[in-house]
């Protein structure tokens, strides 16, 4: 298994060892020893499975802390492009993004911690999204950033005439209108 740094400090792409042969492939997905021996001190107390057809854009979501999770993030059947924005005040990425293509196919993993939002959008005909959070879900302290923001400029590689939106996320405020309350601590 390898932990990838990226350009955002905390957002970490897993790219695990897949064994194949004729029948099929084996992989580790979640080894708490071997994640925290590379810094993933998360402790994750639900999982939760999502399909979505071809189109769909879901996001930007996060809950405010104390209630803000962290997410080990996989994608078991199909292909999206998972984005995370850094929400943490006094971080050096303070409002930039990261996207990653995940995929049944290159089996990658992506670790989002705390103080980011979090969408994704959906590349194959169907995908089956699966997510461990460190955090319960809590009603109360969930917020949300609008997908198509202009500052933040992210490419959903969705045409707009292809997107497929729920009412909610549609009404999400903008980066700057939006409800945060995280610090960045190295």
């Amino acid at each position: 298994m390898q932990i990838l740094q990226t350009k955002i400090p905390g957002l970490l792409i897993i790219e695990p060892d897949v064994f194949s042969d004729q029948r099929g492939y084996f992989f580790e997905s979640y080894n708490q020893e071997k994640f925290k021996k590379e810094g993933i001190e998360a402790n994750f107390v639900q999982d939760n499975v999502s399909s979505s057809v071809r189109g769909v854009i879901r996001g930007l979501h996060y809950q405010l802390a104390p209630y803000s999770q962290a997410k080990l993030i996989q994608v078991l059947k199909g292909k999206v492009l998972d984005v995370a924005v850094d929400l943490r005040h006094g971080s050096p990425t303070f409002g930039e993004h990261l996207s990653i293509e995940l995929s049944d196919e290159n089996h990658r993993q992506f670790f989002v911690p705390r103080g980011f939002a979090h969408g994704f959008s959906v590349l194959s005909e169907e995908v089956l999204f699966s997510y461990k959070c460190d955090n319960l879900y809590k009603k109360e302290a969930e917020r949300g950033i609008s997908f198509n923001d202009p500052y933040l400029k992210i490419d959903w590689q969705i045409p707009p005439d292809e997107a497929i939106i729920s009412g909610k996320d549609q009404a999400l405020p903008s980066f700057h209108e939006a409800e945060r309350n995280f610090v960045f601590t190295n």
